[in-house]
């Protein structure tokens, strides 16, 4: 990164206070390449604490993995909505959220990172799409992988996208599919399926922010609501078969 591009981001997360943005705590530029210095998260990326080889272990635990309740899940997916929404009122637009850069400190804290910061570690999430810079394509609407339109309304979709993630254990989205035909099904309307143990609340509000035009997509807002609402309400009145 050109070292006017490094000082520019730097200057802009400085700017950004929010207990669910990793905090910023400033750069070294006496080294090569420049670092930038965030807090630390103790389990790391949602997707590997959350994902098949769990390291995220219960209150005293040390044993072994815990798999994640619902609950939860939701309680992890309105902490990622917040931050959203703080985020979307400075006018910032991520561009890259998904689950590899959310990060998970103690007691199921977690805050919204990396911004554009993991693609050498989640190299095949990404794709060089006509020569221009390396896209998350599974994360990205319509507009932005045809016209690199990237609005509030994209970061919504992707945040639909970050819920099935973490429904689905942290598979990675459109897994089945090469990265061309991922391009071909999303621009052709298709959407991701429900996950099979996502309750049919959750899957509705997924669905909601995969409307093909922007302008239809549920609000960042309602979907923090809406998030809040269901962690809130007890699992038994949660749909999962219906």
């Amino acid at each position: 990164m050109p070292g006017r591009i490094f000082h520019r981001e730097a200057e802009l997360l400085t700017n950004l206070q929010h207990e669910h943005i990793v905090t910023f705590y400033g750069v070294c530029v006496e080294s090569d390449p420049l670092i930038m210095v965030f807090e630390y998260m103790k389990h790391g990326d949602l997707n590997k604490a959350h994902g098949p080889d769990a390291v995220l272990m219960a209150e005293g635990q040390t044993t072994r993995p815990v798999e994640l309740t619902q609950s939860q899940m939701l309680h992890i997916a309105q902490q990622i909505a917040s931050g959203m929404v703080y985020l979307a009122s400075q006018h910032f637009v991520h561009r890259d959220l998904a689950t590899r850069n959310c990060l998970v400190g103690e007691n199921l804290l977690v805050k919204i990172g990396d911004f554009g910061m993991s693609r050498d570690v989640y190299s095949t999430d990404y794709y060089r799409v006509g020569g221009h810079t390396m896209l998350p394509i599974r994360w990205m609407p319509p507009e932005s992988i045809m016209y690199r339109k990237f609005t509030t309304e994209s970061d919504v979709w992707s945040l639909g996208v970050v819920l099935w993630e973490i429904f689905t254990y942290g598979k990675q989205p459109w897994y089945q599919l090469s990265n061309n035909e991922v391009i071909e099904c999303i621009t052709q309307g298709r959407v991701l399926q429900r996950p099979r143990t996502c309750p049919k609340e959750v899957y509705d509000l997924m669905l909601g922010c995969w409307q093909r035009e922007p302008h239809m997509r549920l609000n960042i807002k309602e979907i923090h609501g809406l998030l809040l609402n269901l962690a809130k309400a007890s699992p038994v009145y949660l749909d999962i078969l219906g």
